[in-house]
């Protein structure tokens, strides 16, 4: 039943133009199989398919939205599993991309006991640092509504001038740009190569989601609490909606026209992995469906209650896409989540 509402809501929802394409990395997480230990330290790993793109776009799919991935992956066992569990969640797979010379990406992930995640890449070169601008499915991208990606694919070339094509190609037909930088400064050759290439893209967004250590990384160590800084620094002219999330503690927003912020969901942490994605999601699930709510304060701060317990639900389970929530599951959770 669920699998034929889902199928149900991604035609409407591609006839009405809500299409979501998540642009970047797909790749499997090992993910210890206890917590709070260092990656040394665990005895075991559970393989999770992870990428903070592809993870975004299960996310809407499973809440019943519409979307759609592009990016590379390795003519491998892990690369076709990956294909394999996006079209089990009913997300487009017609812009994704084989490499018979490049594995599909692997990392490690850990929570340590004191709270801090570690990462531990296996890309060298990856599949998806390998995607280049003539692979791109660009009627895909035509009939987005919103197209989103992160940072990870502007390190390294090809990868790179494929993103920003894509990107100029979603802008010229109309798209609003979805943004979440998702620092990894163990990818980046330097801390101010990571500066300069989350920053050189910043003022294409029409939204965009940040942490607080980003900000404090991005305005090299000012106070992220301090909405001055936010304004002044990262929100730029053309933006609809800048998002700063605080874990736990919920998120802040800021437009043109207001600013505030939506308190967050207390649960019991088992994994973070996966927690801003599945926020992501939620956000992006709402806005595809009604684009007024960049315009309404009342029914984004709804919106924005609805993608907070999105990522509530998500840090109860280990890995990623696994602990992707429905909608059914949202509003079991919070009846009062109702997403517009």
């Amino acid at each position: 039943m669920c699998a034929e509402s889902n199928e149900l809501t991604n035609k409407e929802g591609k006839e009405t133009n809500s299409l979501v394409v998540c642009f970047g990395e797909m790749l499997i997480d090992f993910v210890p199989t206890v917590g709070g230990v260092s990656l040394a330290e665990a005895p075991a790993f559970k393989k999770a398919p992870g990428g903070a793109p592809a993870n975004v776009a299960v996310g809407i799919s499973r809440l019943g939205g519409s979307s759609a991935f592009i990016g590379k992956v390795g003519a491998d066992e892990f690369g076709y599993m990956l294909a394999d569990i996006l079209k089990q969640n009913n997300v487009e797979t017609s812009g994704m991309r084989f490499d018979p010379s490049a594995r599909t990406a692997l990392a490690f992930v850990t929570l340590r006991a004191d709270g801090e995640r570690e990462f531990l890449f296996f890309r060298n070169p990856s599949a998806d640092m390998l995607l280049s601008e003539s692979e791109l499915d660009k009627n895909l991208l035509k009939k987005a509504r919103i197209f989103h990606y992160g940072s990870i694919s502007l390190i390294d070339e090809p990868c790179k001038s494929a993103h920003l094509a894509a990107m100029s190609i979603a802008k010229k037909s109309g798209c609003i740009l979805s943004y979440d930088p998702n620092l990894r400064l163990a990818l980046w050759p330097s801390p101010e190569a990571a500066r300069k290439g989350i920053m050189d893209i910043w003022n294409e967004a029409d939204i965009i989601k940040i942490s607080e250590d980003e900000i404090r990384f991005l305005t090299g160590g000012d106070d992220p609490y301090d909405d001055n800084v936010v304004l002044k620094k990262l929100f730029h002219p053309s933006l609809k909606l800048l998002i700063v999330t605080e874990g736990s503690e919920g998120c802040r927003y800021y437009t043109k026209e207001f600013r505030g912020r939506v308190a967050g969901v207390q649960v019991k942490p088992v994994d973070t992995t996966g927690a801003g994605d599945s926020f992501v999601s939620g956000i992006l699930y709402c806005i595809a469906t009604d684009q007024t709510i960049l315009q309404e304060e009342k029914r984004l701060q709804k919106a924005l209650y609805f993608a907070n317990v999105c990522g509530a639900i998500t840090v109860t389970e280990r890995g990623a896409i696994p602990a992707l929530p429905t909608k059914e599951s949202v509003l079991q959770f919070s009846p009062e989540a109702l997403p517009i």
